[in-house]
């Protein structure tokens, strides 16, 4: 159901076969008659004799009795360094890790047998005709647009760091301007610090450590290239360090020529920084301080200090390389090792040797500077020191012994509500072990619980890592309200689903629902989603609507009113993202929702996680900012003891597609030798994994260089897949809905079921926003969300979305001014299932049960794995769509079969039909190509083709069906040649006799052929290979693999009934009969 693309196959080397390798020709006595002991020794010598052969990966065995003995074999390889895995009927041993699929041992692989009625065919057929027909008619070859070379083919060919452009104007004079500028931004500086306002900001400023350190970080900036800064959150360091530089530059008068770039992690981050400091300078945000982050933005030709997201800044290096002009560069935020930060310091370090006299600026929030100094060949540190308050900390076994509080099995599972009963049926007794408590086994059974009390020690014995704890945090926070003093409550939850369930138990507790006791505010990782509609407010402004409330409206920053505690739910978005300057008691449950990359399955995980220590410690000193704080964890010590130091960096647990794109389109040379580089380099498997797949979209050639449409998809800033959809849409003429879907998957909002029909989610998504679209109109678009469960925040974030994805085709060259024109077919959604097929791909699987989708395939956004595996934002699609807008399609081994994705599916048609489809794709995918070369060029030439292939994927019906081998040809169809198997006197005939055996067995509904080889006396080889009972010997030859191919080639004779002798017979044509008896 969830297939695994086979260009992640661990190994494409032949595989060391070695069913019955020390056997001789009976192979059947020695079955009967095998001992139950298990031959180690001989199993020692053939994984010996894996390690020793340099040419060979791994060592294939499809023997019973070697399924038999697996456990023992797996040991045995475990202890030798090797890896194993059993699939269905086959042990595999590896010098690798082995993936949970391959497709390559699958002997019930599902096959797909198309069936087009006879009158498509020749409608279809009648259009291709006129089609040939206007072709060879017209002047402009079309192998001549094919070949022809574009004027500009993009602006990505250039290097990092392209020669200087000359100035239009003369030096002098642009220089004088340059100090007149430089002098006034002193005299305006001047002003406002004299100012009875600046005086006041002063003494606020003065008050914080970074202020304290003013002098010391300016000389080192000066000093040093490269400098290092760590302090902890709420020194300053965000907003102060940047205004040092400017102030600084400015006081010097060299204000007009200083240009600095301050980046963060996150949009709210880089908004909310540029308000505060932009309000300390006594200016309108968008003067000298600005922002930019995507979709919106506040910057001006008088802008000297801009914050912006690290996306930002990656950007503006596809159009300048070198950064001209940008004296400073501030990364924010460093610790946490974000997959764009990481690549960003790569860029930088090169960048540096190119730039001398550009000044960068690392800020951390922890003590881990030594890691970046070393990277940045021992530049120069400095540390500020934080002033917080001292925060109490309390683990789970001090909260049980103070309080009394006892936990039982069933006083820990968290209430989700009926909506989400199955969560609670997963914490039931019995079920599997999860990761996190899978993590600490080993911790729990070491830990010594003996120095508490009787009470204390029973809680903590059943004490259950799977839960967060809704009934103790309940009973904290209720003993907070009524015996603790005043100041705020922040409650690190893990994700969505954690704090919408909490947040409803808490309302129907009689202290914590009281509005007039408590106010229950939440937040969470979607509200850089929702910022991006709001209002530009000041950082202790800024709010938060509740999801599902729609309307009501609660303020996160502000202090409520006398005697009401503000409670905070939230995820490890409150860490070090913002800062809730009345928080006084922090209650930790210790998990963190993580996404991570298993590349050997090639699968993303998305699993609640343990937290790091430095995540403990930044949550911890959320509590002791504005007085002494209390922590509650909802975990033991000894858990605490054993987290680990640091997260893991993004780029070691998240795909690398993208990542790898920006390095080519950069023109940073090889993509395996540059990610080498990084601070931590990631796994080699998810680097070949990502080229591969930019490979399999056509982002990239063979020689990993940038195809015309990897070009196009470097300046689409979205996923690879998405920008491929995009341009699917414009070519064909149905962009409107395209943009919808693109701009909706890119927010990441989840289709609603009300709109799900025709089994498409991403049209889901098109209706949702075309109704609202509609609401608006009439005004009542809120009202319109309201009724059907939408966000209007996430409605307006896609329309917003969809005009800057439209504003970057127009610049690209691919949009005209006519959008009429590219909006003729919007209505077809058989050519929008097509479209997102083309995007989508190779995300696609096969339906098992066609009654409940009448549709042989799913194409997907993301698969996913949680608990078990899912797939996000699935549409069915017909096998025409996958056969023309799927993976290159190439000839298999018989008229009629075609194979997609290296033969990982595999689909059988009528020899004529087989060879339209391959017609239509050299045409269409040649199409695509000058389009893209040629962005004015009209499709209108080609409307033939497109109106067959519009026949085609409009009134297919999904006749056919999936088999199994032999249901799927008659005796008929299994001719070969006798060339192929015919033997010569250099050796045995065909290059792959053996291939050529194993795919007529299979397709007859067999397993795979083994081979038995025996040495003679005069060194010579003689292979038996097996098969259904029957066993068929070869020629002797002087090495192992032609006595195999010999072998198999006797056998191929014996099938075909092509050989010398009495017995002229089909076996082939009986093995069938034989099965499809079997089969009934």
């Amino acid at each position: 159901m969830f297939p695994r693309i086979p260009f992640l196959a661990m190994d494409s080397s032949l595989p060391l076969h070695v069913d019955g390798a020390d056997k001789g020709f009976n192979c059947d006595a020695d079955k009967g008659n095998s001992s139950s002991a298990f031959p180690s020794e001989d199993w020692k010598q053939k994984l010996n004799m894996l390690l020793n052969d340099q040419s060979k990966q791994e060592l294939v065995s499809r023997e019973k009795k070697d399924r038999r003995d697996f456990q023992q074999i797996e040991t045995l390889a475990s202890k030798m360094g090797l890896y194993s895995h059993m699939y269905a009927k086959v042990v595999v041993v590896s010098k690798a890790p082995l993936p949970n699929y391959r497709y390559d041992l699958d002997d019930k692989r599902r096959l797909r047998e198309v069936n087009l009625p006879t009158t498509l065919l020749r409608q279809v057929d009648g259009y291709l005709q006129e089609y040939l027909t206007q072709k060879s008619r017209r002047k402009e070859n079309f192998s001549d647009l094919w070949c022809a070379t574009p004027a500009d083919s993009g602006g990505t060919d250039e290097g990092l760091f392209e020669p200087p452009k000359s100035l239009s104007c003369s030096r002098a004079v642009v220089d004088k301007f340059l100090c007149q500028r430089s002098s006034q931004m002193r005299d305006q500086q001047r002003t406002w610090q004299e100012s009875p306002d600046g005086r006041k900001i002063l003494e606020f400023r003065s008050s914080l450590p970074a202020y304290k350190e003013k002098e010391a970080i300016l000389s080192a900036i000066s000093r040093n290239q490269v400098l290092i800064i760590s302090g902890e959150t709420g020194c300053g360091k965000t907003t102060q360090v940047p205004q040092f530089i400017l102030e600084s530059e400015i006081e010097l008068v060299r204000g007009a020529v200083c240009n600095i770039i301050c980046t963060q992690p996150r949009r709210i981050a880089a908004i909310s920084v540029s308000e505060r400091v932009a309000f300390e300078r006594g200016e309108k945000l968008g003067e000298t301080v600005g922002y930019k982050v995507r979709l919106e933005g506040m910057q001006g030709r008088d802008t000297h200090l801009l914050f912006c997201t690290t996306g930002i800044l990656l950007r503006r290096l596809l159009d300048d390389k070198k950064l001209k002009g940008i004296t400073h560069i501030i990364v924010d935020e460093i610790h946490e090792r974000g997959i764009n930060e990481d690549f960003l310091l790569v860029v930088l370090k090169d960048l540096l040797a190119f730039r001398p006299e550009l000044k960068l600026i690392l800020m951390s929030a922890t003590l881990d500077a030594e890691l970046f100094s070393s990277y940045f060949n021992n530049a120069s540190t400095m540390k500020i020191p934080g002033f917080t308050y001292p925060v109490r900390t309390q683990f789970l076994e001090d909260i049980l012994e103070i309080s009394g509080y006892r936990l039982t099995p069933d006083n820990q599972i968290d209430d989700y509500g009926p909506e989400r009963i199955w969560k609670m049926n997963k914490q039931l007794p019995g079920k599997r072990k999860s990761q996190l408590s899978s993590a600490l086994e080993d911790v729990l059974r070491a830990a010594d619980f003996n120095y508490y009390s009787p009470q204390t020690s029973e809680s903590l014995s059943c004490w259950n890592p799977d839960f967060i704890g809704f009934n103790l945090i309940q009973y904290i926070l209720c003993n907070i309200c009524e015996h603790e003093r005043p100041g705020a409550i922040l409650v690190f939850m893990i994700g969505w689903d954690d704090i919408n369930a909490l947040k409803e138990k808490l309302l129907t507790h009689p202290v914590l629902s009281d509005p007039n006791r408590v106010l229950l505010v939440m937040c969470h990782g979607s509200m850089d989603s929702l910022e991006q509609t709001q209002e530009k407010l000041s950082a202790s402004e800024k709010h938060w609507r509740r999801v599902g409330e729609g309307v009501k409206e609660r303020l996160i920053f502000q202090e409520p009113e006398d005697g009401v505690r503000k409670i905070v739910l939230a995820t490890n978005i409150a860490e070090t993202s913002i800062t809730i300057n009345d928080i006084v008691f922090v209650i930790d449950c210790g998990k963190a929702k993580e996404s991570s990359y298993d590349a050997l399955n090639n699968t993303c995980c998305l699993l609640p996680t343990w937290i790091s220590k430095v995540s403990v410690q930044q949550r911890r000193g959320r509590a002791g900012r504005v007085q002494p704080g209390e922590c509650y964890h909802l975990y033991p010590r000894c858990v605490y003891d054993s987290f680990t130091e640091h997260q893991l960096p993004e780029i070691l647990r998240m795909p690398l597609q993208s990542l790898c794109l920006q390095i080519k389109s950069l023109k940073l040379g090889s993509i395996s030798e540059f990610l080498s580089r990084a601070l931590q380099s990631p796994e080699i498997l998810a680097v070949q994994n990502a080229i591969e797949y930019l490979k399999t979209i056509g982002a990239l050639d063979e020689n990993e260089n940038l195809t015309i449409l990897g070009r196009h998809l470097v300046v689409l800033p979205m996923e690879p897949k998405l920008g491929k959809m995009l341009i699917f849409g414009v070519i064909f003429n149905c962009l409107d809905p395209i943009l919808t879907i693109v701009a909706g998957l890119t927010l990441a909002q989840a289709a609603k079921s009300q709109f799900s029909h025709d089994y498409s989610d991403h049209l889901a998504i098109v209706r949702a926003y075309d109704s609202w679209k509609d609401a608006e109109i009439d005004n009542a678009g809120h009202e319109y969300c309201w009724k059907n469960f939408l966000s209007p925040q996430s409605m307006k974030v896609i329309e917003a979305l969809r005009v800057e994805f439209l504003s970057l085709l127009k610049d690209i060259g691919l949009v005209d001014r006519n959008m009429s024109s590219c909006n003729a077919w919007s209505y077809d959604m058989y050519l929008i299932r097509a479209a997102i097929c083309y995007g989508l791909y190779p995300g696609i699987c096969s339906v098992v049960h066609k009654d409940k989708i009448p549709y042989p395939w799913l194409v997907f956004n993301e698969k996913i794995k949680v608990n078990s595996v899912f797939l996000r934002d699935s549409t069915a699609v017909p096998d025409s769509v996958v056969l023309l807008f799927g993976g290159s399609i190439s000839k298999g081994d018989t008229d009629g079969h075609l194979k997609m994705s290296g033969g990982y599916l595999e689909f059988f048609v009528k020899p004529a039909v087989a060879e339209m489809y391959q017609s239509i794709r050299k045409d269409l995918d040649r199409l695509i190509h000058s389009k893209l070369q040629f962005p004015q060029m009209s499709i209108h030439s080609f409307h033939e083709l497109l109106f067959a292939i519009r026949l085609l994927i409009c009134n297919e019906k999904c006749e056919g069906k999936f088999v199994y081998s032999c249901q799927l040809l008659k005796p008929s169809m299994m001719t070969l040649q006798q060339a192929l198997v015919s033997r010569t006197t250099s050796g045995p005939g065909g290059d792959n006799t053996k291939g050529q055996l194993q795919t007529l067995l299979t397709r007859a509904g067999y397993g795979a052929p083994f081979y038995t080889t025996t040495q003679l006396k005069n060194n010579q080889f003689r292979a038996t290979v097996e098969f259904n009972g029957v066993q068929i010997m070869g020629q002797p030859y002087s090495n192992k693999k032609n006595a195999e191919k010999d072998a198999a080639a006797e056998a191929l004779q014996w099938l075909m009934g092509i050989q010398t002798g009495n017995e002229d017979i089909n076996h082939m044509t009986m093995l069938l009969k034989k099965r499809k008896t079997d089969h009934n």
